[in-house]
Order: structure tokens, then C-alpha cells, then sequence
């Protein structure tokens, strides 16, 4: 172990007896979830089954349901291996609560510090730990591969940013990766980075890339379908602070106005974003007020989680946000997840910052499924022609499902780098 991972464990350690005191405090904030402190202090709430054990984590919304594809391989190849998801938010483990299957364990993560970790780690004895993207926590990490668990990190997120970073302490960070069994960065892009520190990046695996096309409620479809009527409808899904109000300015400039429905990226912002519209003049209906829409309703507040997969459907066209910041005067957020609308066949427009899904955007614009604009004045002109032309929307969408059914085979990239990380027993 590296002199700064072992300080690190160390200070952690001091630290350690302050993290109820800590969680309390966030507990009452709403930032944790005050009946199962424990299991972030490492001690769980359920017993642990007989038999091998794999454990999934990541920290977020997001990163958390990534890995539903991955737990659904895991279930049909393996089912005599149980299954522990962890996750770091409270509302990560309410969606999870959702939409994991039944006999799928969640449990929080622990905090880093020696003593939660061991907690954690001795009463799972997981046989192998995924964690996704860049949750590198070094206590959990090298308690994890001290007890002899396998380690990989997927849909890895070590960009040049994060390599440079590492450089300053790379004993630290060497030892740190060298705990993995296997390495699989998200992108070509990142690769570099992660191969500078680890020889064990093989390909690349975007968990992002895995996912079916998303879900809707039916009877929520065909009761908001009925009040929009005939209008065109846009959606702009997963929205950064300036650009409501950026791309709703823009789409003023249509002959025809169309339904803009406005899905923030974080749906607490939902207050401000209201009283910002309505004092421009528009007539909005908070979908989290229940408020239902009227003739004359021009904008509405999508301000939920867990239903991209209702507003997706009822778009004609996307317009995807955190694509547009560094034309509006924001900070750039580099985009969202271009295949979920491309799975369901939408006709998408973005901003020019898509530098969280470089090759994915690249992709589907040569494909001729996606429409990257570099100014927000050029979005109104992008999106014109879509609405006028049903069959041309129609053929641009189905362009972007035939190159998202080509990302998806990633799933099976990824399962064969796992496959051999399980542990021994049977596959089907």
C-alpha cells in the first residue's frame, strides 16, 4: 500500500466515530435516509443468503439503473448466485425499490471508513464487486481485495482530467487500480487515461449503452396524449439550469408554436423553473402539483423521476439537454444519454457539448439519427422540419433505433469480460 493510502486510511479511521453525528445531520437535510443509518455505518438490515454472492454498486440514480441490464443477465445465466445492489442517494434506493426484482438485495453503501467497511464486507462476503463509473472509495476498495474479492470497474469514467490528477500522488493511484481485476472504460476517448494506470482495460463497456427501450404507463400516456390534442410536442428531457428558458425562447421562433415539455435533469429546480416561465408569459402545468393541462397551456413541468420513459413517448421530437451550456452563458454539463430517445425511435436535436458521449453522438450522427446544432439560434430551424414533415421525423427516428440496436450489443462485450470474475458453479 502507497504512504498516501495509507494515510488516508488512517485519518478515515479518526474520523470514523463522527459519522453518525454526520448522517444524522444530513438524515435530517433529507440528503440520507434516517431509518437505515445503520447500513451506511456498514451494519445491514437484512441477513445475508446462503451461497455466492455478487455485489453491484453505484453511487447514483444513473449510474444505479445502469446496471439493470447487468443484474437481468446476471439472474437468467446465473440464478443460484444472489444478488446485492448498493447505492450512495436517497433517491436512487427509492427508484431501486421500484425497479429491481424481488429476490434482488439493496442496501446503502457503506461510508469509507476501516470500520464500516469491514462491517460491510465481512457480513456479505461477496465473491466478486462491480463498481461503475468512478467510485473509487480506497478503504472499501482495499479491504474488499484484502479479503479476496474480485474487483472490476465498468462503464469507467477516468478521463484526462482525472489521469492528470492521479499523476501528482501515482503510487497511490497505481496501487489503487492495480486492485481490479478488470478495467473497462466507457469510451475510446477515456481509454488512454485508464491504460496509463492500469494494464487491464480490455475494450470498453458503457453500461448507458445496455439498456432496452424505456417503459411507460399506459394509462398516463393516453390520459396526457388526450390533452395535448393534436399539437406537435417537443421535449426537452434532462434539462440544465439557462436552458429552459434558452430553448423555449428559441422554439418561439417557429411559424407554430409547439407543446414544449420541459423535463429537468433535476426536478427540485421545478419551483424556480415555474415562476421563470410564467413571468416570460407562458402558461404552465406542474406535472408534480397534478395540475392538468389546458387548452392554453403551453409548457409543462415534468419536475418527476422515473418517467423519461412516459415523456419520450408522447415527443415528436427531442431536444436534448446539458448539450447546450457553453452557448447560453452556462457551464457545459456534456450532454445526456442520446440512446433512450434513439431506442424509441425519436427524431433528437443537441447542443454542441455532448463531451460526456462522444462516440455515441458521433455514432448516431453518421447514422443520420441525430441533429447537432452549434448555436441555440440554429435549434428553431433544426427542429422545423421535423414537425412539418411527420414522414421525414419518422424515417430520421427509425435511422437512430437501427444504430442504438448496434450500441446495444455492447451487453454481450460486456458479459463475456464478467463472465470469467463469477464465481465457479454452473451457466446456462
Amino acid at each position: 500500500m502507497s504512504l498516501v493510502l495509507k494515510a488516508y486510511s488512517v485519518v478515515t479511521g479518526w474520523l470514523e466515530p463522527l459519522a453518525p453525528r454526520l448522517l444524522g445531520a444530513r438524515a435530517r437535510r433529507g440528503k440520507e435516509d434516517a431509518a437505515r443509518l445503520n447500513e451506511r455505518l456498514g451494519r445491514p438490515s437484512i441477513p445475508r443468503p446462503s451461497g455466492p454472492l455478487v455485489w453491484l454498486h453505484g453511487v447514483s440514480v444513473g449510474e444505479s439503473l445502469s446496471l439493470l441490464p447487468v443484474i437481468a443477465r446476471l439472474r437468467a445465466e446465473r440464478p443460484e448466485v444472489a444478488v446485492l445492489v448498493t447505492s450512495g442517494t436517497v433517491t436512487s434506493a427509492r427508484i431501486l425499490a421500484e425497479r429491481l426484482p424481488p429476490d434482488v438485495i439493496h442496501q446503502y453503501a457503506p461510508v469509507d471508513g476501516p470500520l464500516a467497511t469491514a462491517r460491510f464486507l465481512n457480513h456479505w462476503r461477496p465473491s466478486l464487486g462491480v463498481l461503475v463509473e468512478s467510485e473509487l472509495w480506497p478503504n472499501l476498495i482495499g479491504a474488499a481485495r484484502a479479503r479476496g474479492v474480485k474487483l472490476a470497474l465498468i462503464s469507467a469514467r477516468i478521463t484526462d482530467k482525472t489521469a492528470q490528477g492521479w499523476g501528482r500522488m501515482p503510487g497511490a493511484a497505481g496501487a489503487l487500480l492495480s486492485a481490479f481485476d478488470l478495467i473497462l472504460p466507457q469510451d475510446d476517448a477515456r481509454q488512454p487515461a485508464s491504460r496509463r494506470w492500469a494494464g487491464r482495460c480490455q475494450g470498453r463497456a458503457n453500461l448507458k449503452l445496455a439498456g432496452g427501450p424505456l417503459t411507460h404507463d399506459k394509462g398516463a400516456f393516453e390520459q396526457l396524449s388526450a390533452a395535448i390534442g393534436d399539437r406537435s410536442v417537443v421535449l426537452a428531457a434532462s434539462t440544465h439550469p439557462g436552458e429552459e428558458r434558452a430553448i423555449a425562447r428559441a422554439l418561439d421562433a417557429l411559424e407554430e408554436v409547439p407543446f414544449l415539455i420541459l423535463m429537468p435533469r433535476h426536478p427540485e429546480r421545478g419551483g424556480g423553473l415555474v415562476q421563470t416561465l410564467r413571468a416570460d408569459g407562458r402558461v404552465v402545468a406542474v406535472r408534480s402539483a397534478g395540475e392538468t393541462i389546458a387548452l392554453d397551456t403551453s409548457v409543462y413541468l415534468a419536475d418527476t423521476l422515473g418517467e423519461m420513459g412516459l415523456f419520450l413517448a408522447l415527443a415528436d421530437v427531442v431536444v436534448m439537454g446539458g448539450s447546450f451550456g457553453p452557448v447560453i452563458g452556462h457551464a457545459g454539463a456534456g450532454g445526456h444519454n442520446p440512446l433512450e430517445p434513439a431506442r424509441l425511435g425519436k427524431p433528437t436535436v443537441c447542443g454542441p457539448d455532448m463531451a460526456n458521449w462522444p462516440d455515441v453522438a458521433a455514432d448516431l450522427e453518421r447514422a443520420g439519427g441525430l441533429i447537432r446544432v452549434e448555436r441555440i439560434e440554429q435549434l428553431a430551424p433544426a427542429v422545423a422540419p421535423l414537425l412539418g414533415d411527420p414522414v421525414k421525423a419518422r424515417a430520421m427516428g427509425e435511422r437512430a433505433r437501427r444504430a442504438a440496436q448496434a450500441a446495444d450489443a455492447g451487453l454481450d462485450r460486456l458479459w463475456s469480460h464478467l463472465a470469467p470474475l463469477l464465481p465457479a458453479g454452473r451457466t446456462r
